[in-house]
């Protein structure tokens, strides 16, 4: 997930603060997770500044290490850097200033088996996403799972941009009014909440990036309408996918769905090429208008991640400098996929079993879903 602000956002009022979490040593998860440095790869970018009906363009990038600067070499190179090359057969191609990273056929089948670990860990923690469960037990039941039994990095662990605080989870979780990159802590969770997990896992360097909605025991009728409107907004979202399509249609289409039912879309966060790197171009959106933006050719990988707000689309940051909330309070909801641009349509990486099946309506559509028996 891209953060997409380098001005500073709204700071969480004095009341909101009270809600902010206690951050909890991770010194025995550290040492289960691969020695590294900080880590300087994108988790945090500048703001999505592409207007609906421009070709997307990068913003002001703050300056980052090329990948000599990484001594673990387990890990992706920081994104937007000197070095782009995501792999030495990697072909790439500029479009709009943008460096677009189109995949090998060995990265691809080696993404499609890091996005099905990430959408496993979700199945995994199902069960547990329940009424008196922590967040920060959420957290470390997935950093176990990922570490101990699919052997994987965790991503967002130890992420620490310029200016940045390192992020101290393996996962956020963003509960009720929580937009996104919410902070594992010992707040529990309570009957009627809703919460984001989101996911990306690391392996064999390269990354799967998913998350979905939860709701904790009977939610009230809007939570759920927001959860299932978000959904169909990702699902109408993928369905534009194909060589020869727009970014701009992508972002209509989750734009107009969103709208129409009486929400609105976060547009200072977007979702992102992905591969080596955790985020790469190009930017996506998720509002525009159709026939606009990049053009999407095969081989592309990126994540398709709307935010959608109940109230207002204004956000704030809270002080951790990680957790961003709805500005009027407003429940928010998100969902994420990462996709691969076929030749004749797009493919969901990131499906497992336990994954939310794609609406009834997707039958028939140039869209491979991919079909596995449960884990364990």
């Amino acid at each position: 997930m891209i953060i997409a602000a380098r001005r500073p956002l709204p700071q969480a009022t004095a009341a909101t603060n009270s809600r902010q979490e206690p951050q909890i040593d991770n010194e025995r998860r550290k040492k289960q997770h691969v020695a590294e440095p900080h880590r300087t790869d994108l988790f945090k970018q500048p703001r999505c500044t592409a207007k609906p009906g421009a070709a997307l363009q990068p913003p002001l990038r703050p300056p980052c290490k090329t990948s000599a600067d990484v001594s673990n070499p387990h890990l992706p190179a920081p994104p937007f850097c000197d070095s782009l090359a995501a792999s030495p057969n990697a072909a790439q191609t500029r479009t709009n200033s943008m460096s677009i990273v189109i995949k090998t056929a060995e990265d691809i089948e080696k993404m499609r088996i890091a996005g099905r670990l990430a959408s496993e860990v979700l199945d995994y923690i199902t069960p547990f996403v329940q009424a008196d469960v922590t967040t920060e037990e959420l957290d470390r039941l997935c950093h176990d799972y990922q570490v101990n039994v699919q052997g994987c990095i965790p991503a967002p662990l130890n992420y620490a941009p310029p200016g940045y605080q390192p992020y101290p989870k393996s996962i956020c979780t963003s509960i009720n009014h929580q937009v996104c990159h919410g902070v594992p802590g010992k707040k529990a969770l309570k009957k009627g909440d809703i919460v984001n997990l989101d996911i990306t896992v690391i392996k064999d360097g390269l990354h799967g990036d998913t998350s979905r909605m939860f709701v904790v025991g009977e939610a009230s009728i809007q939570a759920k309408r927001l959860c299932q409107v978000t959904l169909e907004c990702l699902w109408l979202g993928i369905a534009q996918v194909r060589p020869g399509a727009r970014l701009g249609d992508i972002g209509h289409a989750i734009q107009k769905h969103a709208e129409g039912a009486g929400f609105s879309v976060v547009r200072e966060f977007c979702g992102h090429g992905i591969g080596h790197k955790f985020h790469e171009d190009p930017q996506v959106v998720h509002y525009g208008r159709p026939g606009t933006g990049i053009e999407i050719k095969e081989g592309m990988i990126f994540t398709i991640e709307p935010m959608i707000n109940a109230g207002k689309a204004a956000i704030s940051e809270l002080p951790d400098g990680w957790t961003i909330i709805t500005k009027d309070r407003s429940l928010s909801a998100q969902w994420e996929h990462t996709i691969l641009v076929t030749a004749d349509g797009a493919e969901v990486l990131t499906y497992s079993a336990g994954a939310p099946a794609a609406p009834d309506w997707f039958a028939g559509k140039p869209i491979i879903i991919p079909t596995y028996p449960p884990i364990g």
